[in-house]
Order: structure tokens, then C-alpha cells, then sequence
């Protein structure tokens, strides 16, 4: 396809902007997903649940995001990535607002998995939006960049919710979650720079929106970047799932608020996403992405020593590295695609918030069933079966 202007060099002003904006968007979405996540232990004693049970709080928004990606994706495609992505904070941060004052457990499940629906919209069209207005040789750091401003908003989203939760209640700490997601949804669309290579798409029937879904099925490269995508991203979100209800029990039994600031082990990931994408710019993406999830590793069996200072030390380490390596895959999976590129970020979103739904969940039976440890074989299984799939899907395109 031939754009009929060339894309935001580095340096530039709109480029500038554009990271910018997809900082404040990566802020308003993550801030709002991941914002029960530092205070479930609140939330089961306060709706009388389990641990596994309460974590359906987090599990519901990301299996909405996983289930609305690929469509999202096709709305971008016919009515501008930039304009969907608006829509998208937008009714998000509503439906964000309405969660946090449901009466019941069930309502907040429900208003949860439609507020995740709507936050599909900005990691479907993120990547997409990107790849097509920023110059070629400037995308993965783009994308780095992007995937740290989501770390920012993830690392808010805990860090804010945690403390006025201690002081207050959970379902005041999640409302003031909600409301700076609105003044960095505002500050997105002030900032995000005009589509200028954007060409419409027209959706057409239904076969014609599945053939544009399987055209990047057909690619093993692709396939093995979703897959990673799913057991890293499901890794990922048990252990930050489950470490709260390890550190407020014995022997640390550390209070809420300090639970709390643990999350900012998620700078170590606005650090690594971007400096991984200019890695991946010199050295390749393939060789990154497998010392990234070799790091993310390393971090993981740290966490099962005794001493605080190293439980925390292995969480910094695991961060950093599983945000290196989401940096580089999911910018390879925008720039692989050529033909439906909107829809290859949505398959590798769908499979990236699948995982989160899914695994992140399920390592909660691990954890009633055999404490901390089981939380980290089941991690550590997850790593090890993204190296398979690297090696065997992977690295045969590694070049791309």
C-alpha cells in the first residue's frame, strides 16, 4: 500500500507527540485494567471471597480486552485508528467509574468485563497506529516507548489504589484510579498527532473479515508470537496476582500500603521496554526476545528465596524482562503483518489478555493448593514453553 505521505521521522515534533500521546493512552488503559490487582485482599474480605475468586476482578477486564481486540481491530479499520482509540479510553473510563460503586460481587464482574471490552480499543490500534505514522527505521523504538507508557500506567494504577484503599475503602482507591484515567484520556487526545497514512478499509461480510484474521494465522512466525504472548503475559500477571497475598501474610506480614509500593518493581519495566526496542533495532528481535524471557526467568526463582530484600530484588529482575520482551513482540507482530496489520496486533492482544485471564487466574489454584512455590512452577512452566516456541516457530524468521 502506498501512503501518501512519509511517516514521522525520530526527532520530529509530531513524533514527539505521537509518544506522547501513546504515553497518556497507555496510562488512561493500564491505570483502569490492572487497578484491583493491589488491592484484592481488600476485596475478598470485603465481599467474603477467596483469593482466586477475588482475582476474577482483574481476570474479567482482561478477558473482555481479549475478546474485544479483534474487533476493535476492524473498527479502526474502517473509521481511523486514532478516532476508535478515543472512543475507546472514553467509554472505558465511564464503565470504570460505574465498576467501582457496584453493590455486588457479580455487578462488578459484569461492569469489569465491559469496561475491559472497551479498553480493547487502544492496545488493538495501538501498535497499528503507529507502525503506519512513524518512519520504519523508528518503529520498534516507537514501540518500546509505548509499551513503557503502559507500565506507567499499569505501576499508577497499584501504586494510587493500594494507599487511599488502606485509608478509605478499595472501592474509593479504584474511583480515583478512574479519574486520573480521564485527565490522561484528555491529555491523549490534545496530544496524538493527526492519522496522515491512514487509509479506510471497508469491513465487507463476515468471510471477509475471517480471511483477513487467518491471513496471519498462516504465518508460523506470527503464531509463535501470540503464543508467547499468552504464557508470558499469563505468567506474568499470576505472580502480581499473588505475591500481595504472600507478603501480608507470615513471615512478612506487611501492611497494605506497603504492599502497595512493591508495584513499583513496574519501572523496572518502563526502563527495559524501550531500551529493548533499541536493542532489538541493532541485534535483531529474536535474539532479544529470548534473553528478555531468560531474564524474566532469572527473576522468577529469585522470588522463592526467604530474605524480603531478594523476593523483591527477583520482582524488579522479572519485570524488566518480561516488558523486554513484550516491547519486542509486540511491535514484531504490527510490523510482521502487511496485508491485515490491524489484525495481527488484535491476535497478538487477544492471546497477550487471553493469558492474563486464564493463567493469571488459574495460578490462584496453585497458590491455595501449595502456597508461593506453586505460584512459580507454574510461571516458570509458562517461560520455559515460550523458549520451545521461540526455537520451533520463531527463530526460522528470525531476520524479519
Amino acid at each position: 500500500m502506498t501512503h501518501p505521505e512519509p511517516g514521522h521521522a525520530r526527532g520530529t515534533s509530531a513524533y514527539r507527540r505521537l509518544l506522547a500521546a501513546l504515553l497518556c493512552a497507555g496510562i488512561a488503559t493500564f491505570a483502569q485494567l490492572y487497578s484491583p490487582q493491589g488491592v484484592l485482599p481488600q476485596i475478598a474480605t470485603d465481599l467474603g471471597t477467596s483469593a482466586d475468586r477475588a482475582a476474577l476482578t482483574v481476570s474479567a477486564a482482561t478477558l473482555g480486552l481479549a475478546l474485544a481486540v479483534v474487533p476493535w481491530s476492524f473498527v479502526g479499520d474502517r473509521f481511523g485508528r486514532l478516532r476508535s482509540m478515543i472512543v475507546a479510553v472514553v467509554g472505558a473510563t465511564v464503565l470504570g467509574l460505574l465498576s467501582a460503586w457496584a453493590p455486588t460481587f457479580e455487578l462488578v464482574l459484569a461492569l469489569r468485563l465491559l469496561e475491559g471490552a472497551a479498553l480493547g480499543g487502544v492496545p488493538a490500534l495501538a501498535m497499528a497506529y503507529l507502525n503506519e505514522e512513524v518512519d520504519a527505521r523508528a518503529a520498534s523504538v516507537a514501540a518500546g516507548w509505548f509499551v513503557g507508557g503502559t507500565t506507567v500506567g499499569g505501576l499508577l494504577g497499584r501504586v494510587v489504589a493500594t494507599p487511599v484503599a488502606d485509608v478509605s475503602s478499595w472501592r474509593v482507591g479504584m474511583t480515583t484510579v478512574s479519574a486520573m484515567a480521564a485527565l490522561a484520556a484528555v491529555a491523549f487526545v490534545a496530544l496524538a498527532p493527526r492519522e496522515r497514512r491512514f487509509v479506510a478499509v471497508r469491513v465487507g461480510t463476515v468471510l471477509d473479515q475471517t480471511r483477513r484474521v487467518l491471513v496471519n494465522l498462516q504465518d508460523r512466525s506470527l503464531v509463535g508470537l501470540y503464543l508467547s504472548a499468552f504464557l508470558l503475559m499469563g505468567g506474568f500477571v499470576a505472580v502480581y496476582n499473588y505475591l500481595g497475598f504472600r507478603l501480608t501474610a507470615e513471615p512478612y506480614l506487611l501492611p497494605g500500603w506497603v504492599v502497595g509500593l512493591v508495584f513499583l518493581a513496574y519501572l523496572a519495566g518502563t526502563v527495559s521496554a524501550p531500551r529493548a526496542g533499541e536493542l532489538a533495532a541493532r541485534h535483531g528481535r529474536y535474539a532479544v526476545l529470548v534473553g528478555s524471557v531468560l531474564v524474566m526467568l532469572a527473576g522468577l526463582l529469585l522470588t522463592l528465596t526467604g530474605p524480603l530484600w531478594l523476593v523483591l530484588t527477583g520482582l524488579v529482575v522479572l519485570t524488566a524482562g518480561f516488558f523486554g520482551a513484550h516491547s519486542v513482540a509486540s511491535g514484531w507482530a504490527g510490523a510482521r503483518a502487511v496485508t491485515a496489520r490491524g489484525q495481527s496486533t488484535g491476535l497478538y492482544n487477544l492471546a497477550y489478555y487471553a493469558g492474563s485471564s486464564v493463567l493469571g487466574w488459574a495460578g490462584g489454584l496453585a497458590f491455595e493448593a501449595v502456597g508461593w512455590p506453586g505460584v512459580v512452577a507454574c510461571v516458570a512452566t509458562a517461560a520455559l514453553a515460550t523458549l520451545a516456541v521461540q526455537r520451533v516457530l520463531v527463530r526460522a524468521d528470525s531476520v524479519a
